[in-house]
């Protein structure tokens, strides 16, 4: 089967933990669309609302990256990610017109790259390590380009929260976000995904040969 834009993944079909829906009875495109709305919309509100209590720099990628990996689990299709990202960039407008609450600039980025991150990084993935991997590496570069953008937010003067200056919330930063965004992508798939080893390697029905 060929590779096409929306279409059913494969490696995340036979992986997810949510056979209900991702059996043979699947939705159809404009429940599948709803779904994946819903699923960003569910990580805009979690990263704005949910306050984790941790002080951890680059901790809030788990806001981000779980809900959308259930959203994968619930609806696995490819460019799955890019509706999930309309969602949450559409839900973050909201909040923020309302004046509701305030994402913070690495949040934001998080929030509208994760979806197309695991877009790309599970592309190509089939079952077990390769799809934990592709996880893992959205997670990481997700929060690796919040974290530019947080610096960048420092470093100009637009980053009005409370915290520690630029010169010595860096050194840290840099590899508690990296920690953070690629255990974020790894804890979601092990929640959502099971880890079954894919013995047919790159097969043509994911490749699209």
């Amino acid at each position: 089967m060929r590779s096409t834009a929306f279409s059913v993944h494969p490696g995340l079909a036979e992986s997810s933990r949510l056979p209900l829906v991702t059996s043979e009875a699947r939705p159809s495109d404009l429940a599948a669309w709803l779904l994946l709305l819903g699923a960003g919309a569910t990580a805009a509100l979690a990263t704005a609302l949910l306050e984790m209590g941790l002080r951890i720099p680059g901790h809030a990628i788990v806001r981000a990256v779980f809900p959308m990996a259930f959203g994968l689990a619930l609806v696995p299709r490819r460019m799955g990610g890019m509706v999930m990202a309309a969602g949450a960039l559409g839900t973050a407008l909201v909040i923020h017109a309302g004046a509701w609450a305030v994402i913070g600039f690495g949040a934001m980025t998080s929030l509208v790259l994760t979806g197309p991150l695991l877009d790309v990084a599970l592309w190509r993935a089939g079952r077990g390590w390769r799809l934990y991997l592709g996880f893992v590496l959205a997670g990481l570069a997700s929060n690796l380009a919040a974290l530019a953008t947080r610096a960048g937010a420092k470093f100009f003067g637009f980053d009005h929260a409370v915290g520690k200056p630029l010169a010595y919330w860096l050194p840290q930063a840099v590899g508690t976000y990296a920690i953070c965004g690629a255990l974020a992508g790894l804890i979601s798939a092990l929640v959502w995904f099971q880890f079954s080893a894919d013995r047919r390697g790159n097969s043509a029905s994911e490749t699209g040969s």
